[in-house]
């Protein structure tokens, strides 16, 4: 079951029961606590009225008065329910919204007279009021330029090759490449393109997409492949490669920044005493995982809080990309 399916069905369980715990509902769908929490916020986010109660006898509750009816949504609806969940920004993007949002109104009998008079009884103060969601990523543009994901979605409809102009991560220019199509991914905020390249599987952010064209050949992807499994076996991938593990010393009042810079790059943690959270140094040894030796370009970040152990290429590129850093500031600036 994914994600979108999960959140359908945990309106209907929350329908049922009114009033269930994470612990729950993480038992009955096969997931963690944590991500029963997440999908709260998204049911949340989307103006459908969940919310959780704290203490002995909280839980995760649907708001009073509240009828969820699937069975008043239409075809179109159901449909867009199923594969992007309650998502109204992508709902947007990909031109839908006005489908999105019918369709969460008919779950939630938004507007009906009756809703209107259940909420005219409650003394709650609205859930909108109370509860703040943001699901934007740390550090990123609030506005990412991306191709007219509407549109693409139509041509992909269509099961033809693409001829798409792209520009590679580090490149400036943008190159035509015939590809394969699968369809497009929605990951951690921002769309990407999968598809078969020479071949090859490949996914192409859709913000470094200048366009494409729609070919006369119709398009030929691997048998037995689906874009939901192409897309979890690239993610897999791109987060387990771990060809180059690289041993730093890093201080230890930068670990948790760290951890969320280096995500499951960092493989381990550990100090000389087991016992102890540092080192007598204040530092900390870490393992990180990379592809290929460049990457430890990362860790540049850290600036002067870190210094590489091992292996001896990766330290060596390290000094020298630090030279070159210290040669390009010894002059004033130009």
């Amino acid at each position: 079951m994914n994600r979108q399916q999960r959140l359908l069905a945990m309106l209907a369980a929350l329908q049922a029961r009114r009033r269930t715990t994470a612990k729950e509902l993480a038992a009955e769908f096969g997931v963690s606590v944590r991500t029963v929490m997440r999908d709260v916020e998204a049911l949340a986010a989307a103006e459908v009225p969940v919310f959780t109660e704290r203490g002995r006898y909280g839980g995760i509750v649907l708001l009073p008065g509240t009828q969820l009816d699937v069975s008043r949504l239409s075809d179109t609806e159901t449909e867009l329910l199923t594969v992007l969940g309650i998502d109204l920004v992508q709902a947007r993007k990909l031109g839908m919204e006005a489908a999105a949002r019918s369709a969460i109104d008919k779950l939630t009998a938004r507007g009906t007279p009756q809703r209107r008079a259940a909420s005219q009884r409650s003394d709650l103060i609205p859930l909108a009021e109370v509860v703040a969601v943001d699901h934007r990523a740390w550090f990123v543009p609030d506005e990412d330029e991306e191709a007219d994901i509407a549109s693409l979605t139509r041509d992909l409809r269509r099961g033809r090759r693409l001829r798409v102009r792209y520009r590679r991560s580090g490149t400036r220019r943008h190159r035509p490449t015939v590809v394969d199509p699968y369809g497009v991914l929605l990951r951690a905020g921002r769309w990407y393109l999968v598809a078969d390249t020479d071949g090859e599987p490949r996914m192409y952010a859709l913000s470094r997409l200048a366009g494409w064209e729609v070919l006369d050949e119709p398009r030929i992807l691997r048998p037995n492949t689906t874009l939901t499994e192409l897309a979890g076996t690239l993610g897999a991938g791109l987060e387990d490669a771990r060809d180059v593990v690289v041993t730093v010393r890093l201080d230890a009042d930068r670990l948790d920044i760290a951890k969320r810079i280096l995500g499951k790059r960092l493989l381990s943690t550990e100090t000389a005493d087991a016992n102890a959270d540092t080192d007598a140094d204040g530092t900390v040894l870490v393992r990180v995982g990379y592809d290929r030796l460049d990457g430890v370009r990362q860790l540049l970040q850290f600036s002067d809080h870190f210094e590489v152990v091992d292996p001896p290429a990766a330290r060596e590129l390290v000094a020298r990309l630090a030279g070159a850093i210290t040669l390009r500031h010894r002059t004033p600036s130009p």
